[in-house]
């Protein structure tokens, strides 16, 4: 389901580039989705999942339904409450936001600035309606439920999808649609949840429970993972932030490569920590040390067997996958090549990206958020700093090199905190599962090398001719590291997780 919603929001990142390109009106919306879009990750699918499914978990296995019932009421009410407040203020303070977060669009002179205000305040109601939505699914699964919560980002898809095909011409500029579009998903979404949760009598009646016990306990554990969980995030919104002081289309190509880096980032670095963190927090609860242990390091196994060759491809096949996807009507050929620059800095970075959600769910499992704040800080510091070294020189491409260097000083710092908390430790056959998979990247690396035409024959075939190519090299470049890995020992029950 997961894979479904990524490869649906890579066809309506292809719409919209196809209708809007890299055009100030799409700076424009990026921005203004983006604002929504991270305080989301915040208060829903970031700080407040990890808080409230352990939370939540350890009411599953200690006490009654009744108990469950009430906590989910009581979290509800709290939670709906303090999102109303938020989204009152973000919509009547838009103009403020808007400058704090694109004050390169403040500065300049024309209308950029005045679209994102409009837009921005279509979008911020979304993030209420997406935060009850994630809050749903955090019920769901930590039953186990993990199917519908994972197809739900599909409707935001489509409702962006058809937004842009079909409002666009009824708007000025057209651009408006796909806002609107973005107010219509968070309704869908919500709606689609709750027969679910009916089904198994978890259906809230919102309360306000701020004094309850189990609520205090998920308000405690989550404002410091409010920083810790999301820095990820954070980083990429300094970018937005840095670059709206650049050139028009930067916006736009730093939001095409991270789109890109971020399917295999959600398709498998997000489900395998979301899969694992109710698992890790029973396990943690029954004071499970070994069992506790394994999981994360298959979790680890199998984010580096998906996350090495995806990173590798990304860098090696950046314009033909770009050309393949984008380039039509609105976005140029000069478009593609700056976005393309800026997805290889991002594929750096990308088995940190997806190592960082695994790890920190070791953090949130065991209802330790201090941990990864204090990480998190120290990565957002060395973030900043290396953005303001690299923007001059790079431009666009500074600032994901520099969100690639930080996430790797993140990554390894909670690997090291894991270890020396003697809650991890290293499974037999990490030796021979590395150089297995840097064999079968190596020679992956080469074949793709050789097979790949150079990016300006790209740009001259037709849109069947690309698709063909482009699958041609997935196909051919899957099956050789597959191949590979066979060869080198890799065998089913490796990747299998008792």
């Amino acid at each position: 389901m997961t894979m479904l919603s990524r490869v649906l929001g890579l066809a309506r990142d292809v719409v919209v580039a196809n209708y809007f390109g890299a055009s100030s009106s799409a700076d424009a919306f990026f921005v203004a989705f983006k604002i929504p879009n991270f305080m989301r990750r915040l208060f829903a699918e970031g700080a407040f999942s990890q808080a409230f499914v352990p939370v939540l978990s350890e009411y599953r296995s200690q006490r009654d339904l009744q108990s469950v019932q009430q906590l989910v009421n009581y979290v509800a009410g709290t939670l709906g409450s303090v999102l109303i407040a938020i989204v009152v203020l973000g919509v009547v303070g838009a103009p403020i936001l808007a400058a704090l977060f694109a004050p390169g669009f403040y500065v300049e002179d024309g209308g950029k600035f005045e679209l994102v205000v409009q837009m921005l305040r279509i979008t911020f109601p979304y993030l209420l309606l997406i935060s009850l939505t994630a809050f749903a699914g955090a019920v769901l699964n930590s039953y186990g439920r993990f199917a519908i919560p994972a197809f739900t980002p599909v409707l935001l898809n489509i409702s962006l999808i058809g937004s842009a095909i079909f409002l666009s011409p009824l708007f000025d500029p057209p651009v408006l649609a796909l806002a609107w579009g973005v107010m219509i998903a968070g309704c869908a979404q919500l709606i689609f949840q709750l027969p679910f949760m009916a089904q198994m009598r978890l259906l809230p009646k919102p309360r306000w429970g701020w004094n309850d016990p189990g609520v205090r306990r998920i308000m405690t554990l989550m404002v410091p993972a409010l920083f810790g969980v999301s820095v990820t995030q954070i980083n990429l919104l300094l970018d937005t932030v840095l670059a709206s002081f650049l050139q028009t289309g930067s916006v736009s190509w730093l939001y095409y490569s991270d789109r890109l880096a971020e399917l295999p980032l959600g398709v498998f670095g997000i489900a395998i920590a979301t899969v694992i963190l109710p698992s890790l927090s029973r396990r943690h609860a029954g004071d499970s040390k070994e069992s506790f242990s394994s999981t994360l390091n298959w979790a680890m196994q199998m984010v580096m067997l998906i996350g090495i060759p995806a990173a590798v491809a990304l860098f090696i096949l950046a314009e033909p996958m770009l050309i393949t996807l984008f380039h039509y009507g609105a976005l140029s050929d000069r478009d593609v090549i700056m976005a393309a620059m800026s997805l290889r800095a991002y594929a750096c970075g990308l088995l940190a990206f997806m190592l960082i959600k695994v790890l920190a769910t070791g953090y949130f499992s065991r209802q330790d958020t201090k941990t990864p704040v204090k990480i998190g800080i120290q990565a957002a510091v060395v973030n900043m700093i290396f953005n303001l070294l690299l923007i001059g020189p790079f431009d666009h491409v500074g600032l994901a090199a520099a969100t690639a260097v930080s996430a790797f000083m993140n990554a390894g710092l909670l690997l090291y905190g894991l270890i020396k908390s003697d809650v991890f430790s290293w499974s037999p056959g990490w030796g021979m599962s590395i150089i297995r998979m840097l064999m079968a990247n190596l020679v992956m690396a080469i074949v793709l090398v050789w097979l790949m035409k150079s990016p300006s024959l790209w740009l001259e075939l037709g849109l069947w001719q690309r698709v063909v190519e482009m699958g041609i090299l997935v196909v051919v470049g899957i099956a050789v590291y597959v191949l590979v890995l066979i060869v080198f020992g890799l065998r089913p029950r490796h990747l299998k997780h008792s």
